[in-house]
């Protein structure tokens, strides 16, 4: 029973992804291409059709000919407000997936927050070590989980920046508790604002650790004394950089056992 209530809770949360939204993404992606095409082709292609069961009426020929780049212009037009849509559908439903924080699983859908070299890197990893990169995925969660915080308190900030320099101005007996709440708020909010950063930071370093990793094979004792100097702390690895790392060491031990084979 209990199992169950968990479940129902898990599949109401705001932020997770159900399956319409993920029907609805496949949609989009192909919808303002589909569009072009159709609404390009379409109205030439019933011109044609008309023409040739007409009789082949010149009139229909020369309307199908002729509606090719206004159907095309349509055509553009539609696209444009498709791109536009899917945009602002994407926004929000990035925010939506963010608001209980991103997931290794739901980094696809905040491709456009990541950097060129961040997108190619994960790529490569996905084509060539797909254990490195489902450890890339998970720090890229909590880059952009990170980046989203610092961003948020940057903005909340500003807005209690200004409340505060509207209340100075206020002649009112509540000013002084007022900018006494509005301290409060600032403070809590450049404390998150430079936990966010931190947080970036390390998220930064792990990525460039484990790019290091993938493109010239760091030892497992570079790894590991580079891991250790991060906060989260090596219990907190994502586990495909473990198995890595594992891995690494195995193979450095049985490199060793052989040079000491051969050396005898």
């Amino acid at each position: 029973m209990n199992d169950e209530i968990s479940i129902d809770v898990l599949s109401t949360r705001p932020g997770k992804l159900t399956a319409r939204e993920k029907r609805l993404a496949q949609l989009w992606k192909t919808a303002p291409w589909l569009a072009l095409a159709g609404v390009t082709a379409v109205p030439p292609a019933a011109l044609l059709l008309a023409y040739l069961l007409s009789g082949l009426s010149p009139l229909f020929l020369v309307l199908a000919i002729t509606s090719i780049p206004f159907a095309f212009i349509a055509a553009l037009i539609v696209t444009l407000v498709l791109f536009l849509y899917r945009r602002r559908w994407a926004s929000g439903l990035r925010d939506r997936l963010a608001s209980d924080g991103i997931t290794a699983d739901e980094v696809g859908f905040f491709l456009s927050e990541l950097t060129g070299g961040e997108k190619k890197a994960l790529r490569e990893m996905e084509k060539k070590q797909p254990l490195l990169a489902d450890a890339y995925r998970e720090t890229l969660a909590l880059r952009l989980n990170a980046t989203r915080l610092a961003a948020s308190a940057r903005r909340n900030l500003l807005q209690v920046e200004r409340r505060i320099n509207r209340a100075r101005y206020l002649n009112a007996p509540d000013t002084s508790v007022l900018l006494e709440e509005l301290g409060r708020d600032r403070t809590r909010l450049e404390r998150l604002k430079q936990e966010g950063a931190s947080r970036r930071a390390e998220a930064e370093a792990r990525l460039q650790m484990i790019e290091a990793a993938a493109s010239r094979g760091a030892s497992w004792a570079e790894t590991n004394y580079m891991l250790q100097r991060l906060d989260e702390g090596r219990k907190n690895l994502p586990l495909g950089l473990e198995q890595a790392r594992s891995e690494q060491q195995a193979r450095e031990e049985f490199e060793e056992e052989i040079r000491k084979e051969l050396a005898r």
